[in-house]
């Protein structure tokens, strides 16, 4: 399992040499210029010079991006010239925010996806299960700004029994509670439809298997059969989604975050792409990137956790 661990961080390392290219080619992309950019088009020939001088931007390019590596590898991500803050700084205050959404939206979309999968696939083709099924392609198809609008029409207009935005003040979430419930309700409804449809499919394709004909010949009860047989080899399918539905889930969070004006980093990035705050747009594609590639790492690494005949050779 060692070999094959560093074998993917190898593979993390070049995906995020890959995105690093990006990131530092879209900065010299923008229209004018990076210095262009940052002072905004009233800025005169002197003064573009000056800034293109003082922070190395006359250097040739490939000058330019390994001196930009070593600044990211020390933690310096830039500075917001429209916040008066370093990129860090501002990321620092908000990623903390987005993981409690994310994380508790994706924690309970599993929690409830996998009972109602194996649910409905021990009632396939029966009312409740097309009744279930029509409310996934429902949610999943369903735009997450367009869900959190329907939410907040019924919950806070409609019914007036939850606020409309997100927690505001600095003090902790957990105790803004009511404020969390519709941000973690949208992000959660549109994730929960995904993993129940996949955890179906998956439940009703090991549920064939001759595998479960040779236990049940054994006498194995049906619920020892579903539980201690077909559950497992059911969650692989889960465990590789979770890693590459990380990008959807987060993207759904800056779409939640705006509409729920949550302080988190989605709000910072949909702020920032606002203000033309190019030096926080790509530190935050940067964070994202590098959250992709370690779901990923992390979910090949659960496979061994789910499935204890899986070995990493």
């Amino acid at each position: 399992m060692t070999a094959y661990l560093i074998r993917r961080l190898i593979q993390a390392v070049v995906v995020l040499f890959g995105v690093s290219i990006i990131v530092f080619i879209l900065l010299h992309l923008l229209p004018g210029g990076p210095a262009r950019a940052v002072l905004g088009p009233r800025a005169n020939k002197v003064q573009i010079l000056a800034f293109e001088r003082e922070y190395g931007l006359l250097k040739p390019l490939p000058v330019q991006y390994l001196v930009w590596v070593n600044q990211l590898l020390h933690g310096n991500l830039g500075f917001s010239y429209k916040q008066n803050q370093t990129v860090d700084a501002l990321l620092g205050e908000n990623i903390p925010r987005t993981a409690v959404l994310v994380g508790v939206a994706t924690l309970l979309a599993l929690a409830l996806a996998v009972p109602l999968g194996i649910y409905q696939a021990v009632r396939r083709n029966r009312p409740d299960d097309y009744v279930l099924t029509g409310a996934s392609f429902l949610f999943y198809s369903m735009p997450t700004f367009f869900l959190g609008i329907i939410l907040i029409i019924v919950f806070s207009d409609l019914l007036p029994i939850l606020p409309s935005n997100g927690p505001q003040s600095t003090q902790s979430l957990w105790l803004q509670l009511p404020n969390l419930v519709l941000p973690i309700a949208t992000l959660c409804l549109v994730t929960l439809a995904l993993f129940s449809r996949y955890m179906r499919s998956s439940m009703l394709e090991n549920m064939v298997q001759d595998y479960v004909r040779t236990a049940r010949a054994k006498g194995v009860s049906s619920r020892g059969v579903l539980f201690r047989h077909v559950l497992r080899n059911a969650l692989i399918p889960i465990v590789t989604l979770i890693g590459l539905s990380l990008p959807g889930i987060l993207s759904g969070a800056l779409v939640t975050e705006s509409l729920f004006n949550y302080p988190g980093m989605g709000l910072l990035f949909w702020t920032a792409a606002q203000n033309q705050d190019y030096p926080v747009l790509l530190g935050t594609t940067m964070v994202v990137g590098v959250a992709v590639v370690v779901g990923s790492l992390l979910a090949d690494i659960l496979y061994a956790v789910v499935d204890p005949r899986v070995r990493y050779a």
